[in-house]
């Protein structure tokens, strides 16, 4: 029940009906599903750890207030980061070690889609990205992206969200291990960043979409 919660919530939010800074009222929720308030509070929990909610001491949930500008900024980061963490693996010859785990990662990545499992599969993602970054040997790297993750998290739970096939995300991962494979920097680099980039232009178009739909309502 709280997955189904976490799913009903994501929705309204990448929709625009819970905007950002609005309160997810527990007892309001629960009354219209019927169900107690446990579920509701485990789903916050959930979408609080993906970066979508945060909690306030005695006030409860509210969804995070993140605009168009603040996702591309993310996004541009990300990518600087990410995109020479992977190139330095390659460098580095360490992309035949972590290819089995970010193959496996992609399995799981797919599987939760698939059972509609959003939280795990968010979760998974960011240790896809994660693996990588901490392969590259680069603690300046692995301290930045440990300090976005939450905001990471988010992104990735937008982007699902955006697309309606399940598992497309999960399944574009695969260009990156094909581009690891080559062992070729450039190769990696220009996957890295079509890989965010298809990402950053469907999440940041979208809230931009959003934004101007706001804007024009009296």
């Amino acid at each position: 029940m709280s997955q189904r919660v976490a799913q009903m919530l994501t929705d309204a939010i990448v929709s625009g009906r819970l905007k950002p800074g609005d309160r997810v009222a527990e007892s309001v929720i629960a009354r219209e599903l019927g169900v107690s308030r446990a579920p509701v509070r485990e789903a916050g929990r959930l979408l609080e750890s993906a970066g979508l909610l945060v909690s306030k001491a005695n006030r409860g949930f509210f969804v995070r207030t993140i605009d168009s500008e603040d996702l591309d900024s993310l996004y541009e980061l990300r990518l600087c980061i990410e995109r020479e963490a992977a190139a330095r693996v390659v460098r580095e010859g360490r992309a035949a070690t972590i290819i089995p785990i970010l193959v496996s990662q992609i399995e799981d990545m797919i599987a939760s889609a698939s059972e509609n499992h959003l939280i795990y599969q968010i979760d998974v993602d960011l240790q896809f990205h994660r693996t990588i970054v901490d392969a590259s040997g680069n603690r300046r790297f692995l301290s930045v992206f440990d300090n976005l993750a939450s905001e990471i998290q988010a992104c990735t739970a937008l982007i699902e969200r955006v697309f309606d096939e399940p598992g497309r995300v999960a399944r574009n991962h695969y260009l990156i291990i094909e581009a690891l494979e080559t062992g070729d920097e450039a190769a990696i680099r220009a996957a890295m960043e079509y890989h965010i980039g298809v990402a950053r232009k469907a999440v940041v178009g979208h809230f931009r979409k959003l934004e101007a739909e706001a804007g024009d309502q009296p």
